[in-house]
C-alpha cells in the first residue's frame, strides 16, 4: 500500500514538473514574440497576419480571431472595445448602472440663479435676516405701546428772599458748632495752677470690676 502510494506522488510530482517546463517554454516563447511585436505598429502586424482593422468589423461578424495568443494586448483590447460597441446587445446599459445617466442639473438651472446658502454654514444669512426683521418689528410694537412722555408745567419762580433764606439756613446747618470752653478761676499769686495737679476725669473714673458668672452644682458654689 505504501509501495503504492509513493510511486503514485512520484508520477504526479513528474507530470507537474512536466507541465510547469512546457508553460515556462511557453512563456519564454510569448516573451519573445512580444518583444518583437512590440516594435512593430498595429497596422504593420495586423497586415503580418492578414487581418482587417477591429473597427472594420460590424455587428455578426467573427471576433475571435482577435483573441488568438499571436495577437498582441493592445490589438485584443481594440478589438474588445469595437465589439462592445458594435453589439446592441452588449451596449445596451441598463438604468442600475452607476453613473449611467447624467445626474447633473445643468438643464434645469436658471441663469442668473442665487441661493442663500453658504457653503459650511447652511442657511445662517437668511435665518439672520429673519430674525433682524422679527427684533424691529419687536421694537417697533413696543415703541407703539408705551405712552409719550408728559412735559410738565414749569413753576413760577420763588421770591429772592426765599432763596436767600434758604441758602443761609443750609450754612448754618453746615457750620459744626463751638466746643464749649471751661471756665476757669483766675489764679492768685502764690498759688500753684489748678490746671496742673488736675486729674483727668477720664482717669479718676474707677474701673468697674468685671461681672463673673457663678455656677452651683449639688449646693456646692463655683
Amino acid at each position: 500500500m505504501s509501495g503504492g502510494n509513493f510511486w503514485s506522488r512520484r508520477q504526479a510530482a513528474v507530470a507537474a514538473e512536466a507541465e510547469a517546463e512546457k508553460q515556462a517554454a511557453v512563456a519564454a516563447e510569448s516573451a519573445v514574440r512580444d518583444a518583437e511585436l512590440a516594435e512593430q505598429s498595429d497596422e504593420e502586424i495586423l497586415a503580418a497576419l492578414d487581418l482587417p482593422a477591429p473597427e472594420s468589423l460590424a455587428e455578426g461578424d467573427d471576433f475571435k480571431v482577435f483573441l488568438t495568443d499571436q495577437i498582441p494586448a493592445r490589438i485584443k483590447t481594440r478589438a474588445l472595445r469595437h465589439l462592445w460597441r458594435a453589439n446592441p446587445v452588449l451596449a445596451c446599459v441598463d438604468g442600475l448602472v452607476d453613473y449611467g445617466e447624467d445626474f447633473t442639473d445643468a438643464a434645469c438651472v436658471i441663469e442668473g440663479l442665487q441661493t442663500a446658502y453658504q457653503v459650511g454654514k447652511g442657511m445662517t444669512q437668511h435665518v439672520e435676516a429673519l430674525a433682524q426683521e422679527a427684533e424691529a418689528e419687536r421694537l417697533a410694537a413696543q415703541a407703539s405701546c408705551d405712552p409719550e412722555p408728559q412735559i410738565l408745567p414749569v413753576e413760577d419762580a420763588a421770591p429772592e428772599g426765599e432763596f436767600e433764606s434758604v441758602i443761609s439756613t443750609q450754612e448754618t446747618a453746615s457750620t459744626p458748632a463751638p466746643e464749649p470752653e471751661m471756665a476757669l478761676a483766675p489764679v492768685q499769686a502764690g498759688q500753684a495752677d489748678p490746671s496742673a495737679d488736675a486729674i483727668p476725669l477720664a482717669e479718676t473714673q474707677i474701673t468697674a470690676a468685671p461681672r463673673r458668672m457663678r455656677f452651683s452644682f449639688d449646693g456646692a458654689a463655683v
